[in-house]
């Protein structure tokens, strides 16, 4: 009796503990989805990787990462397309660009920009020297769409006035010209050339639509600036992740201190500690 009470009891704890696992992959779930707010996050993701200064070596570590991504994709159920490949004079790649398509796939790639530091005896020096390799990877949302002006009637403020010529002369007696004020952004715009308020109307609403579109752009631009200015040097010291193979086997992501010994794990894609620990970070 008192044995068929304890395997009960050990069945119980098993279910809770599996249904307590289950919530908790349920709300880690969630909570990386609350961080994937950003507008770009559901875009299709750029990603560059390039070998840093150490010749055949860093060229050699810059295509593992290139491997690394391409199975992390696979895993992923992402979608892949080289679009550019620069081979490396002995071995490994100089660059690489790959365009990945999926689900929220700039927010998840985003925190892998960054230099990605490899120590190990290199394959490629006779003397058996622990060598230190460094690659960048940097990743850029894609921007597929031209840019698109929707101006809500309710953020206009439309007055008009009697247009005037030089000099202070009416040009007529009607109200026909238009002054167009977008409230959200303060941008004013008029036209007075024509005789018809309904035809300034128009013109002025189409300047504003093209003042619109170079706000737009112009933020767009600095944007894309402030991700290229956020490049760090592909050099000691501005790495955001290590990858020791010697003298002894750990992958340490610097942001968050977590690490992992099963490297060839993480080189054969498991990459979703790593990125799952910066953005809840």
């Amino acid at each position: 009796m008192e044995l068929a009470l304890e395997e009960s009891d050990k069945e119980s704890e098993n279910e809770v503990a599996s249904l307590i696992s289950v919530l908790e992959k349920k709300i880690k779930k969630f909570s990386i989805q609350i961080t994937l707010d950003d507008e770009d996050d559901a875009r299709d993701a750029l990603v560059s990787i390039n070998a840093g200064a150490g010749g055949t070596d860093s060229q050699d570590w810059a295509e593992m990462l290139f491997r690394m991504y391409t199975r992390w994709i696979d895993k992923k159920g992402y979608k892949f397309q080289i679009i550019d490949y620069q081979s490396g004079d002995e071995a490994g790649i100089k660059g690489a660009t790959i365009r990945v398509s999926g689900v929220n796939c700039y927010g998840f790639m985003k925190v892998e920009s960054g230099v990605h530091r490899l120590v190990r005896i290199s394959p490629y020096n006779a003397s058996g020297k622990r060598h230190t390799s460094f690659a960048s990877v940097f990743v850029y949302p894609e921007i597929k769409d031209e840019i698109k002006i929707d101006i809500d009637e309710s953020d206009l403020r439309i007055d008009v006035y009697r247009a005037s010529g030089a000099g202070g002369q009416h040009v007529n007696k009607t109200s026909s010209a238009v002054r167009i004020t977008h409230l959200p952004t303060g941008v004013v715009v008029q036209c007075q050339q024509e005789p018809s308020q309904h035809r300034n109307k128009e013109i002025a609403f189409k300047v504003l639509k093209s003042r619109l579109y170079q706000l737009e752009k112009k933020s767009r631009d600095e944007k894309m600036q402030n991700l290229h200015d956020g490049k760090d040097d592909i050099a000691w010291g501005s790495q955001i992740r290590s990858y020791v193979l010697h003298p002894y086997r750990m992958v340490k992501d610097h942001r968050t201190d977590f690490e992992m010994g099963d490297v060839d794990r993480v080189l054969n894609g498991d990459l979703d500690p790593f990125i799952e620990g910066v953005l809840l970070s």
